[in-house]
């Protein structure tokens, strides 16, 4: 399991990761101090979990698990000295909720229960869609897919490491996949849950920051709103 520590506090950082040394089947993909820094992070090292503090300067803990509600990765484990949030953490759809000073036991619970968590939804995917393989037909899960792109007579569904032609229009894959694919401009859909943030540059162009790949795909000003409002209320 690839693991994030998201913590201000750097003796903190150094306990869950020493905690977690104590753990099977664990790796430490990164560790850093806010919100945004996560935000980065997840693109490079594609976490299955987030053990996440509450009280962070800048984006905090339940803002950020805000934005990624809804999404299967990464889980949110939320570690915190404070009880008071517990309630609206598990309403974010929070794994778990670990009280300072954190214990190897009850962070062992916690990732068994994200590892279910996990487990369940590979059992379910969101949705499949229809492509073809040398003019072969075959599947691909919804959840695979990093961007679908409209290219000249085509409908190319870009994964990790491969691309694949699709039967469907843009238009009807976004007709039956309302909830779960959003427009970034007239050629190109994206999974909800791979949208995590959005990156300004200085000739005024707004790119996607998408969860998985440092592919980064601009937006047009007439969807920027939409994404916007989405990114706000996670």
């Amino acid at each position: 399991m690839r693991v994030l520590i998201v913590d201000d506090e750097p003796l903190a950082r150094a306990r869950l990761a020493t905690l977690l040394g104590e753990c099977e089947d664990v790796e430490i993909v990164g560790s850093v101090g806010d919100g945004e820094a996560a935000l980065t992070a997840l693109s490079d090292s594609r976490p299955d979990v987030l053990l996440l503090d509450i009280n962070m300067p800048g984006l905090d803990g339940k803002a950020l698990a805000a934005r990624l509600a809804n999404r299967t990765r990464p889980q949110i484990v939320f570690c915190t000295a404070y009880e008071a949030h517990a309630v609206h953490a598990f309403e974010l759809g929070a794994a778990d909720y670990l009280l300072k000073p954190v214990r190897v036991e009850r962070l062992q619970d916690a990732l068994r229960r994200v590892q279910q968590r996990l487990e369940a939804h590979l059992r379910e995917p969101s949705g499949w869609l229809h492509a073809r393989v040398r003019g072969e037909p075959v599947r691909m899960a919804l959840d695979d897919v990093i961007c679908l792109l409209a290219e000249e007579k085509y409908v190319v569904a870009h994964r990790s490491g491969d691309q694949l032609l699709l039967d469907d229009s843009l238009r009807q894959l976004e007709e039956t996949y309302p909830d779960q694919l959003i427009r970034l401009h007239r050629n190109c859909l994206v999974p909800a849950h791979r949208l995590i943030g959005l990156k300004t540059l200085a000739d005024g162009r707004v790119l996607a920051r998408l969860a998985g790949t440092d592919f980064s795909p601009e937006v047009s000003r007439r969807n920027l709103p939409a994404l916007r409002k989405l990114l706000r209320m996670g």
